[in-house]
């Protein structure tokens, strides 16, 4: 039977082809195959389809539970993940084709988050390069060597907006602004899928979380979101839609509810936005166990009542919970869903497997010989080191502190993070080796042999006494300069690791004040998987580089720039707060009716600290200055179908050569809505020799004013903007212009 399987699989299959259908010969082709399939299974085979199960991995190596192999062999399972490796993939999958009734291949999944065995910055950091192009670039060395090792399909990208660092998920995503957001959906799905997946260095890609996961009340996973429709459409969908009209071919759903129904169940979501109004014809997995989670939400009261609520919402692969394994088929019995529905569901997860070439060879992902060629091979180290050169942000650098000088011939690296290898790759590091990671340490070491490098650690990162700190301090007066390591450890970000407070973990800042006071020059390296509250750090260290957690090469690249080999070009992609009490702050906020005015205590304000953040979205220095001038608009105003060019200035008028992000944000003045004070509406990275000037032009259209109204129509409206052009959010050259016309 299963030789006759793949043959029908290849055969045509009759369908009268009418002259309206709008699908290409390819996709109809595609249909037919997986028609063909389907046409062949039973009601329990196609629910077998739709549920994925975990392996798991103990010290003598990645092992399946013996009730999934039993659950595979009797074609009740349709993917596996967390199973990787050339011969591991080769033998799971051998069950299934060779063991089953009808020999359909699993679909192996993994979270390749920011890397695969070569480990690369973690997202937000990469978000910080600002750079399509390398982000692009890392999304598709991952693939590779995913998909090298057996993989079909990862669980990225991560897309969910995120205003609120003490969540600790704000790590694998690209931070708080939409804009940006959307344009790094895109090219993270772009490199992972390329433009074949049926190639064999490709993967298919999840977006996730759909959606708003990143507005947690209070910052605490898994907890509950409230906001309006217009603040979702704005602000927490276009990601997702970004990634889809790149091509995405599965969504994840979001443990967390939206207006009280669990985003697992919402028909609303998965259903009437995803498929009716954009179009997706992917299929829809839910996160671990989220089906099951439907009962301690409090919207079902069994498995069964979960499975129908799921399923009817648009759910079409159940990650983990089985329930679908476990119910769908009574529930079909009882009319409570329907096996048309179920069908639907089969076709869209069959089609992928289709797609990735699976039906034709289920074992073209599992090459040992491609395994050994592509892990980590010397291209990919490379291509990491450079995205984590990207990914580094000088957050301050008072009287030229960096670079360092090569002729500097001692060396203190101090702190918790100079030497702590694990930390190096983050959280989410997929099936990364963090003993092979390059710590700060050594990186410095490789980078100036000849200097004499010394080392305390000053107490670990949880930092719970002072005992290292005297050793801390006489290493440093030793020293002509000392780099100061500080941060968190990795698991103290990321699923599950939220903070109520993201100051340096315990006694960090008394080990930080206490090298200080030693009156030598300081550098401070932070490494962290989300913004901190250090105003009392940025008050007194001359330099700090903020360089998250960087993956497999940290060091050396971290090297790279504190010597100077290349010169900084991050740019903040979330807002650093200067405690905790300013959350949620960020750029595109809503004006009030009460400003702020210093001598007006009746205006919006704190009476404790600035309403100014720490850092500001965009914010990020380098060795060199940049001057912009001559802002000009190419007219003061346009009309509903025109466009208006913003020309800029750029200098550099340091003595380096860099990398300078140009940034446009618009402002509509009036509205029938309260609109944001900045909205992020483009970009561009540019690279200008000392003393070179270069003109950088943006062009607006009514596309980029359109916002959703109180009907939730998605339009312009006529009226006076501001546009404003700068290296930040906050430091801009501002123009302004008119729309004339009728409101649309």
């Amino acid at each position: 039977m299963k030789r006759i399987l793949f043959l029908i699989g290849i055969l045509p299959f009759a369908l009268i082809q009418c002259e309206s259908d709008p699908r290409s010969a390819a996709e109809r082709r595609l249909d037919e195959r997986v028609d063909s399939v389907l046409a062949l299974m039973t009601l329990e085979e196609k629910i077998g389809q739709m549920t994925l199960f975990t392996s798991d991995m103990d010290q003598t190596g990645a092992f399946l539970r013996p009730e999934y192999i039993d659950d595979i062999r009797a074609g009740k399972v349709g993917a596996i993940f967390n199973a990787y490796g050339a011969a591991y993939t080769r033998r799971l999958q051998e069950m299934a084709v060779t063991e089953t009734r009808l020999g359909i291949p699993l679909l192996f999944g993994y979270d390749v988050i920011h890397g695969h065995r070569t480990i690369f910055p973690m997202p937000l950091a990469e978000a910080s390069s600002w750079d399509m192009g390398w982000i692009r670039k890392a999304a598709q060395v991952a693939a590779a060597e995913a998909t090298a090792e057996g993989l079909h399909w990862t669980f990225a990208p991560m897309v969910d907006v995120a205003r609120d660092p003490r969540w600790g998920r704000i790590i694998e995503g690209s931070g708080e602004d939409p804009f940006l957001g959307s344009r790094i959906a895109a090219e993270r799905v772009i490199g992972f899928q390329g433009d074949d997946l049926a190639a064999l260095n490709t993967m298919a890609a999840t977006v996730k979380h759909f959606v708003a996961y990143g507005a947690a009340q209070a910052g605490r996973d898994y907890h509950s979101v409230d906001m309006s429709e217009r603040r979702l459409r704005e602000t927490y969908l276009p990601p997702f839609k970004a990634a889809i009209d790149a091509g995405a071919v599965s969504i994840m759903t979001a443990f967390n509810d939206y207006n009280g129904v669990p985003a697992s169940a919402s028909r609303f979501l998965m259903t009437d936005i995803l498929r009716e109004e954009w179009g997706f014809t992917g299929f829809i997995v839910t996160d671990y166990t989220a089906i099951m989670e439907l009962q301690p939400h409090g919207v079902a009261s069994d498995p069964a009542h979960a499975s129908e609520l799921a399923l009817n919402a648009g759910v079409d692969m159940s990650m983990q919970d089985g329930y679908f394994n476990l119910t769908l088929a009574d529930l079909v019995k009882q009319g409570r869903v329907t096996e048309q529905d179920i069908d639907t569901a089969v076709r869209r997860i069959l089609r992928v497997k289709f797609q990735l070439g699976l039906f034709d060879d289920p074992y073209r992902y599992s090459d040992e010989e491609r395994e050994k060629a592509e892990v980590m091979k010397p291209e990919n180290i490379q291509a990491a080191r450079e995205m984590a050169r990207r990914s580094i942000v000088l957050l301050k650098n008072e009287n030229q502190s960096l670079p360092l000088s090569d002729q500097t011939r001692r060396i203190a690296v101090i702190g918790p993070l100079s030497e702590g290898r694990r930390e190096l790759i983050g959280s989410w590091s997929a099936a990364g080796d963090w003993t092979k990671s390059v710590t700060l340490l050594e990186g410095i070491r490789n980078r100036v042999p000849n200097a004499v490098v010394t080392h305390a650690d000053g107490c670990d990162i949880v930092c719970g006494d002072d005992a290292g700190f005297a050793e801390a301090v006489r290493t440093a007066r030793l020293a002509d300069v000392v780099v100061l390591a500080l941060g968190e450890a990795y698991w103290m970000s990321g699923e599950a690791a939220s903070r109520s407070d993201i100051g340096l973990p315990g006694r960090q800042r008394e080990l930080a004040e206490a090298v200080l006071k030693t009156g030598k020059p300081v550098v401070v390296v932070l490494m962290n998987g989300r913004p901190l509250t250090i105003d009392w750090l940025d008050a007194a260290a001359p330099a700090i580089l903020e360089t998250w957690f960087l993956g497999t090469t940290t060091g050396d690249a971290i090297a790279d720039v504190l010597f100077g080999d290349y010169n900084p070009s991050g740019k903040l992609p979330v807002t650093f707060p200067r405690n905790v009490g300013q959350i949620p702050i960020y750029h595109s906020a809503l004006p009030t009716g009460r400003p702020f005015k210093a001598e007006d205590k009746y205006t919006s304000k704190y009476l404790d600290v600035p309403n100014e953040p720490l850092y500001v979205f965009g914010h990020g220095l380098s060795y060199t200055t940049f001057v912009y001038s001559d802002l000009t608009l190419s007219a003061p105003s346009m009309t509903p179908d025109g466009r208006i060019e913003v020309t800029v200035t750029v200098t550099n008028t340091g003595s380096r050569a860099g990398e300078e992000v140009v940034q446009l944000y618009l402002r509509d003045r009036i509205g029938s809505l309260s609109r944001p004070l900045r909205e992020l509406k483009g970009f561009e990275k540019i690279s200008l020799e000392p003393g070179e000037s270069r003109q950088v032009t943006f062009t607006i259209t009514t596309g980029d004013l359109s916002f959703f109204k109180e009907d939730l129509s998605f339009g312009w409206e006529p009226g006076e903007f501001e546009v404003h052009v700068g290296g930040n959010s906050r430091d801009t050259l501002m123009g302004l212009f008119e729309v004339v016309g009728s409101r649309q």
